[in-house]
């Protein structure tokens, strides 16, 4: 006789619950598919080793799972690199820890945003293409270190001119922390997202790129179309007017 509690349901639900929230950030990379092979091997695991208790089959599969949870460790290193940051960044943004924040950054940042607005504007009505990814809560130094160095307070004229289709920055992604300018030129992580549609370039794909890996915002003006839009965990915001890139920022 089966004994089955509310216990039991509840560990169930927390047990789903967990699958399903790897599930939604391995889905943002190339890991969704086998993350999904491993779940059907595991429900295989448990009904041959725990259900059924068949000696020799649940013996070889208990080895696989042993050798094997060494091996997903290597395999879905940027994976679980990028959930213990989510974890890490949930916890920060706590609504207790909120409380012992000051306020005059939120306003500092609200005042640095106008500068990117309206470059943003201007570029997209000259049709100049450009990537400019704003850092958060995890860290973007090695995508700092791959381009030129500024470190200059934000300026829309600066801003467009490091866009300027003949200068030798323009192709580069620029990286804005704690409201500088830290760089500009620097390479970024491209999407291999399967469901980008494929007019999108190479901007595009490195703005999801970026969001997928980290928890940055990264807005896109597009060269051919001069459409605005903004990439924020793995998702691209498309044709965005200057009040919608606005509140946009300011919200996240």
């Amino acid at each position: 006789m089966i004994n089955f509690s509310i216990k039991d349901a509840f560990d169930i639900f927390l047990v789903a619950l967990l699958l399903y929230y790897i599930y939604r950030l391995m889905k943002r990379s190339s890991g969704a598919t086998i993350f999904s092979g491993i779940i059907v091997f595991i429900i295989v695991w448990i009904i041959f080793s725990q259900i059924l208790n068949f000696k020799l089959m649940g013996t070889m599969l208990n080895y696989v799972i042993n050798v094997g949870a060494l091996a997903l460790v290597v395999l879905f290193q940027e994976e679980i690199r990028h959930f213990l940051s989510t974890i890490g960044t949930s916890g920060r943004n706590h609504v207790f820890l909120r409380l012992f924040r000051p306020k005059k950054q939120e306003v500092t940042f609200h005042q640095a945003i106008i500068p990117i607005i309206m470059a943003c504007i201007n570029m997209s009505r000259e049709k100049v293409g450009a990537l400019i990814v704003i850092e958060r809560n995890i860290g973007l130094s090695e995508y700092i270190n791959s381009g030129d160095l500024i470190d200059a307070n934000i300026s829309q004229r600066l801003i467009e001119t490091i866009f300027f289709k003949n200068s030798p920055l323009h192709d580069g992604a620029m990286i804005i922390r704690k409201q500088h300018i830290a760089a500009a030129g620097c390479i970024l992580p491209v999407s291999h997202n399967d469901e980008i549609p494929k007019q999108l370039g190479l901007r595009h794909r490195s703005a999801i790129g970026i969001s997928e890996k980290t928890d940055a915002l990264a807005i896109v003006v597009s060269e051919e179309t001069g459409e605005i839009s903004v990439a924020n965990q793995g998702i691209l915001h498309q044709a965005l007017s200057g009040d919608q890139l606005e509140a946009m920022l300011t919200q996240e």
